[in-house]
């Protein structure tokens, strides 16, 4: 083991043992429980001005309480609130049980979950299929803002690191590809949330991940319902819900590199209205260098509004209006120019003098309008109405000479001239390079409504599920480029572009799509069978790079038009009360493009699983199959394409693989006063091309049958070990991600035709004073470890060196 890695897991075991002596005497002790005896966790317990949370097992204690007559409080979203007197005097009160009645008033839809898929985590057990929830308890313990280090601890997710900082992800599902998360359906509060899902889904805007509460990925059978993209999976951001009473958070941290983060929201409830209001600012001046010593950091805004009116207690008919309006902006110095494998020996971290006009300006609005109606106690329907809107220009170098950067950046020994003067070692002539303004506005909005039911005929449960949407989205691409020279080591502008010459055409798509599924349990079996519908039309018009007015005189069209049935049936059997076992199979769908000879995405989905859920411990296991029919490639410059856009044929792909997860608590039946939580998920993922074909796209080039995806990890591995105590914690993170290939083959890996194998170790420790404030501090990548984790968009790129950031959080 490498001296530093020794070194840090010392430190930690360090830390472990010498916490052992803060144990303190428990006063009163209790435990909260559903009428089915399951012990509720997060519930909120309130002794006087003193508050707690239910662990796992839903039991809380207090410490230190005075004698006397004290109000015991116990509430929690969904549930009647209980009041207790409890009279405490020389010894202990222990043993206290309460049990919580389901709220009659409270919509799991608005109320009680917000835009949550598996309400809040809880209803994971009962999906037939493979379905992962990350708390916010789980999120708040290494203050992650980077989506790449959150989703490490889902099992099956495929990522890519692009700029260390998680602002545009590659993430993809059970080897569906990575690229701008194109392939994957992308939800915040169960809305399409890329710029244009259908148009152009590459995610070039990306929800702040520090701004949400939780996050879902749903795979298997089970994601059905939320398309276009129905392969690998869907995954769900879940932001900050309305508050049930007056409440509030600030969140500040400061950091290594500049880095600032801020997250504050307030808000409240009365028995008609909710109101939140939410910021969350992220800035830092960049791990990377120029040598004219130029920015290479970002800042990024976020604000949201959030309100809903509501019906009463006393109403016959519940119904609940709610709004969100969001608007995120961002300014990056980032680029898509990476390094030659001996520029990245001797300075991993320096950038080249021709990147550094590049940056990366965009903003993002988000409306959305929901309405719910209970008309009876067994049946619900949700209707929303949404829109977004998405700007965007990243001005970033583009050729050099008249060759691309990725060109030369993998081969740069045919480009000795351009390499010199890209780092900026030789003067240049007039109009060398191109940076090019990739200038585009996204527009998405539609109308979505489904309807739930739940009723009983003698032993069977039904819960019937229709949904249907309208959507409509579109590009707007009206680019153009400016030449440069090099002097001196600074890129001088020698002519200016004209907007609209380059790149100058509209995309649209409408899309009509549906489902119905039916749940039906009977005794321990569950049977979820469903269908979707997708009705696709999408166009292009090309006025070409002469009519920058958009006369039509060149206008070039294209369409393209698909209609498919997507079925699907997922089941479950309860072995026993701890254990199941559950199996689904479905029809995998991706959109087609406009290019009228391309073909939609098609596949056949398996996936078996088993599970295991105590109070202690959940443990799963699953195994997954996705056999491509037709897998589709994308021509986009962020995976060292041309930047076209355009999706082409990819052949028949098999992807398959393992999935452990495994969560408990190892202190659970050795002591109350602390919990040692393990959290331990690994991937296996084997994707390989089942026939020959020649390919333009650089990472796939000339494939045979036999040869593995590009950028897809083998192995994941992450593992998390903390201390905790209710005045403090400790945690340390391990992630592992094996080698993997950045362009398509077989045999032995070549060392300049794939990825490092990369681990870091990650340590955060908290201190809780009182019951409102919180100081935490966390050091990233505590080895300073330096790895290549991709050679995409043009050359070698690594990931973020060791990082230490402070901060401290005030509820109320």
């Amino acid at each position: 083991m490498d001296k530093r890695l020794q070194k840090g897991a010392l430190l930690m075991l360090a830390l472990f043992f010498t916490t052992f002596a803060a144990l303190a005497q428990v006063s009163i002790k209790g435990k909260v429980t559903e009428a089915n005896k399951n012990g509720l966790p997060g519930v909120t317990v309130k002794l006087g001005t003193n508050g707690a949370v239910t662990n796992e097992d839903g039991v809380f204690t207090f410490e230190s309480v005075e004698a006397g007559k004290h109000l015991l409080t116990i509430s929690s979203v969904g549930y009647e609130t209980q009041k207790q007197v409890v009279v405490v005097k020389k010894r202990p009160v222990e043993n206290l049980n309460f049990v919580l009645a389901a709220s009659t008033t409270d919509l799991a839809n608005v109320t009680v979950y917000g835009g949550s898929l598996t309400r809040s985590g809880k209803a994971i057990e009962d999906i037939p299929g493979s379905t992962h929830y990350l708390s916010p308890e789980e999120l708040a313990v290494f203050n992650y803002t980077d989506v790449n280090n959150v989703l490490a601890f889902i099992p099956g997710v495929n990522m890519v690191q692009e700029d260390g900082w998680g602002l545009r992800p590659n993430i993809g599902i059970r080897g569906t590809g990575s690229e701008r998360s194109s392939k994957i359906t992308l939800m915040e509060d169960g809305i399409l949330v890329a710029p244009a899902p259908y148009t152009a889904p590459a995610a070039y805007y990306f929800p702040s991940a520090g701004r949400m509460q939780a996050f879902e990925v749903l795979k298997g059978a089970s994601q059905i319902k939320y398309g276009p993209n129905t392969t690998g999976g869907a995954f769900n951001m879940v932001s900050t819900p309305i508050p049930t009473q007056f409440s509030g958070m600030l969140n500040a941290n400061v950091g290594s590199y500049g880095m600032k983060n801020v997250h504050a929201h307030a808000g409240t409830s009365t028995e008609h209205f909710g109101l939140l209001v939410e910021t969350f600012q992220q800035s830092a001046d960049g791990f990377k260098n120029l040598p004219n010593g130029d920015p290479t950091g970002f800042n990024k805004s976020d604000y949201m509004v959030k309100g809903r009116i509501n019906t009463g207690k006393e109403a016959k008919i519940y119904q609940a209006l709610s709004f969100k309006i969001g608007y995120n902006e961002e300014v990056s110095n980032e680029t898509y120019l990476g390094l030659t494998d001996a520029d990245f020996e001797a300075d991993p971290f320096q950038r080249y003098a021709a990147s550094a006009k590049d940056k990366m300006e965009t903003s993002q609005q988000l409306y959305s309008l929901e309405h719910v109606i209970e008309p009876t106690d067994f049946l619900s329907v949700t209707t929303t109405l949404y829109r977004t809107e998405f700007a965007r220009n990243w001005y970033k170098l583009n050729k050099v000479n008249g060759n691309g950067i990725s060109g030369i950046m993998g081969n740069p020994a045919d480009f000795q001239q351009e390499y010199l003067w890209l780092t900026g070692q030789q003067d240049s002539p007039d109009d060398i390079f191109e940076v090019k303004a990739n200038n585009r506005t996204y527009y998405a909005q539609g109308i979505q409504s489904r309807l739930n039911a739940y009723f009983e005929t003698g032993n069977i449960k039904h819960a019937p599920e229709i949904g249907i949407r309208y959507h409509e989205d579109g590009l707007d691409r009206f680019q153009w480029v400016d030449d440069y020279k090099m002097t001196g080591g600074e890129l001088m502008m020698t002519t200016k572009g004209q907007p609209g010459t380059d790149s100058n055409r509209l995309e649209d798509a409408y899309a009509f799509s549906g489902y119905f599924q039916y749940g039906l349990t009977l005794g321990n079996l569950s049977l979820i069978p469903g269908i979707r519908y997708e009705n696709i039309y999408q166009t292009k018009n090309d006025y070409g790079k002469n009519d920058v007015e958009r006369s039509g005189a060149d206008l070039k069209k294209s369409s393209n038009a698909v209609a498919v049935l997507l079925p699907g049936i997922g089941a479950e059997y309860k072995i026993s009360g701890l254990l199941s076992t559950f199996a689904g199979v479905h029809k995998g769908f991706s959109p087609p493009g406009s290019k009228e000879d391309t073909n939609p995405e098609e596949s056949v989905n398996y996936e078996l699983g088993i599970r295991a859920n105590s109070s202690a411990w959940n443990l799963s296991v699953v195994y997954f199959y996705n056999d491509y029919q037709n897998l589709l490639g994308a021509d986009l410059s962020g995976n060292g394409g041309t930047g076209s856009g355009e999706l082409f044929n990819g052949g028949q792909v098999h992807s398959q693989g393992l999935e452990l997860e495994a969560v408990g608590n190892l202190l659970h039946q050795v002591s109350t006063h602390f919990k040692l939580p393990v959290f331990f998920t690994y991937s296996y993922t084997s994707a390989r091309f089942q026939n020959d074909f020649e390919s333009d796209f650089e990472p796939w080039g000339t494939v045979t049958a036999g040869d593995y995806l590009p950028y897809v990890a083998p192995h994941q591995l992450a593992l998390s070990l903390g201390l905790e105590h209710r005045k403090f914690s400790i945690n340390m993170a391990t992630k592992y991600q094996s080698a993997m290939r950045t362009i398509a083959g077989q045999g032995d890996l070549e060392p300049t035709q794939s990825t490092d194998e990369i681990m870091t170790m990650d340590l955060s420790a908290h201190y809780f004073w009182g019951n409102n404030v919180e100081f935490y501090a966390n050091w990233n990548n505590i080895t300073n470890a330096t790895y290549v984790v991709s050679r995409r968009p043009a050359g070698v790129r690594p990931n973020m060196p060791s990082v230490v950031m402070a901060g401290v959080k005030l509820t109320f």
